[in-house]
C-alpha cells in the first residue's frame, strides 16, 4: 500500500474514533441536562417531586402529570411511560391518580397507567418493561369489540418494600402487602399478603414469611454477606462509584451508610 494511502487511511480510522468520543460525551450531556428533577422540571409540572427524585432521560409517555406524585430519592429509568387518564389535558378531579412513595426505583421502559388510582409505598423497585394498570378492557358483550366496551377501573396498591421482576404485569385490583416479590413474567392481580413470593401466570404464592414458621419453604440459598460494621459513607462511595450524599449534604459528612 502507498505510504499515501496508509496515512489516508489511518486519517480516517483517527477520525472516527474523535467522532464515536464526541457523539457519546454528546448524548451523555443531553442525558443530563435532558433528566427531569425538582429543581429542573422541564415543560413537566408534576403534583409532586420530591427532593432527589430523577427521571431519566429520554422519558417514556408522560402525561397529565398534574395528578402524578412522586415522592424523594426515587430513580425513573429511561422511557418510562407515566400517565394519568385516558387522554392528555383531562380534569381528573382534586386527588392524584397515581402515588409513588419515596426511595423508589422503576426499571426502564415500565409502564404505570393510571386511571383511578395507583399507590406504590416507599422502598418499591422494579426491573425493566414492568406494567403497572387499575384499568382493564371489558370482554362481556359478545356483539361490541372488545376495545369499545367501556373499561373497569379498579385501585391497586404496592406496599413498601416490594420487589417486580422483569416484565410482571400488576393488574387492576391488584393488592400487594409489604415486602413481595413477584417473579419475573407474573400476572397478579386479588391479595397478596405480606412477605410473600409470587410467581407464575396467574400469580400465586410460592413462599411465604411469618413470624411463627419464618420462610415456607426454607430459603436454602446463604445469605449475602453485610455490610461490615463502620464503614463510612466515604468508603463505599470510594468502593461503588456512587455518591450516596443527601441532596445539600456537604462533602465530608455520613449519610445513612456511616458507622
Amino acid at each position: 500500500m502507498p505510504f499515501s494511502h496508509a496515512l489516508l487511511s489511518a486519517a480516517r480510522a483517527h477520525g472516527r474514533r474523535v467522532a464515536g468520543r464526541l457523539v457519546h460525551r454528546g448524548w451523555r450531556w443531553v442525558q443530563e441536562h435532558g433528566s427531569v428533577s425538582a429543581d429542573r422540571p422541564g415543560p413537566y409540572r408534576f403534583g409532586g417531586l420530591g427532593d432527589g427524585t430523577r427521571l431519566a432521560f429520554p422519558l417514556g409517555t408522560v402525561f397529565n402529570e398534574q395528578w402524578i406524585e412522586l415522592g424523594p430519592f426515587c430513580i425513573i429509568g429511561e422511557q418510562v411511560t407515566l400517565s394519568a387518564g385516558f387522554l392528555p389535558g383531562l380534569d381528573l378531579g382534586p386527588e392524584p391518580i397515581v402515588r409513588i412513595g419515596g426511595g423508589c426505583v422503576i426499571g426502564r421502559e415500565s409502564h404505570i397507567v393510571g386511571h383511578q388510582s395507583i399507590v406504590l409505598g416507599d422502598d418499591v423497585w422494579t426491573g425493566p418493561r414492568v406494567y403497572i394498570t387499575d384499568q382493564g378492557h371489558e370482554y362481556r358483550d359478545p356483539e361490541l369489540p372488545i376495545g369499545k366496551q367501556w373499561p373497569r377501573n379498579e385501585p391497586v396498591e404496592i406496599g413498601s418494600g416490594s420487589w417486580i421482576g422483569t416484565g410482571a404485569v400488576i393488574l387492576p385490583g391488584a393488592r400487594l402487602g409489604r415486602n413481595v416479590v413477584v417473579a419475573a413474567g407474573a400476572v397478579v392481580r386479588g391479595e397478596i399478603p405480606d412477605h410473600s413470593v409470587v410467581a407464575g401466570a396467574p400469580a400465586r404464592v410460592v413462599r411465604r414469611w411469618t413470624p411463627e414458621e419464618g420462610w415456607e419453604p426454607p430459603i436454602r440459598t446463604a445469605p449475602p454477606r453485610p455490610v461490615p460494621e463502620g464503614v463510612t459513607a466515604e468508603q463505599l462511595r470510594a468502593l461503588v462509584g456512587w455518591d450516596l450524599r443527601l441532596p445539600g449534604q456537604a462533602e465530608g459528612e455520613e449519610g445513612a451508610a456511616g458507622g
